[in-house]
């Protein structure tokens, strides 16, 4: 992936525009990773995928639900309870 400086985006931000349609454009805000510019198209992809996986843990609660792997706030709030004061000793 092509890594520019935030400034250079700004100053040939056409040309940039037009790189993303190869891939994915790190920008880089005072030396660090600030943001990824990519396509449109790209991005479609990524929200579809994003979709599918958060349909899977959906389905995959939905089934610990019925097959009863799935345990009450009460229990789970006495369980961390018990590893604090496990880790305290």
């Amino acid at each position: 992936m092509e890594v520019l400086n935030a400034s250079d985006v700004k100053s040939n931000f056409g040309e940039v525009l037009l790189k993303t349609q190869q891939g994915p454009i790190g920008i880089n805000k005072n030396g660090k990773p600030a943001a990824v510019m990519v396509s449109a198209s790209e991005y479609a992809e990524i929200e579809i995928l994003r979709g599918k996986f958060f349909q899977q843990e959906i389905d995959q609660g939905m089934a610990d639900i019925a097959a009863g792997r799935v345990a009450g706030g009460a229990q789970v709030i006495q369980k961390l309870r018990q590893k604090v004061l496990d880790a305290k000793l």
